[in-house]
């Protein structure tokens, strides 16, 4: 009898055996997803919101601008700046030209 229960022990070991290894293989594996996962989402969000230096502004009628719009290349935009400088600061730009607007003066 004692014979009989250890060939059946003996029996079941290798495959206890996998499966434990398959199942310390899923775990390792579900955690390299998830903190892949965490780093890739953490990357997607540093490339799509851009700090902004406090020249973010309401214009009633507008909405949001960002940056100098007196200058010619501002974009007029919420989320760019313009064409030459996107990423700013428009303090000190060396590509800055004063836009020029339309006034009585110009339409007689």
């Amino acid at each position: 009898m004692l014979r009989t229960l250890l060939v059946i022990a003996i029996g079941f070991l290798p495959s206890l055996f996998s499966l434990w290894i398959i199942r310390k293989s899923h775990l390792r594996t579900r955690s390299r997803m998830r903190q892949t996962a965490m780093n890739l989402q953490g990357v997607r969000v540093r490339q799509h919101i851009r700090q902004l230096e406090g020249d973010r502004y309401y214009l009633e009628g507008v909405g949001y601008l960002v940056g100098d719009i007196s200058c010619k290349f501002n974009a007029r935009s919420g989320y760019i700046r313009c064409a030459v400088n996107p990423d700013g600061p428009c303090q000190e730009c060396r590509h800055y030209e004063p836009r020029e607007f339309a006034t009585s003066e110009n339409k007689a």
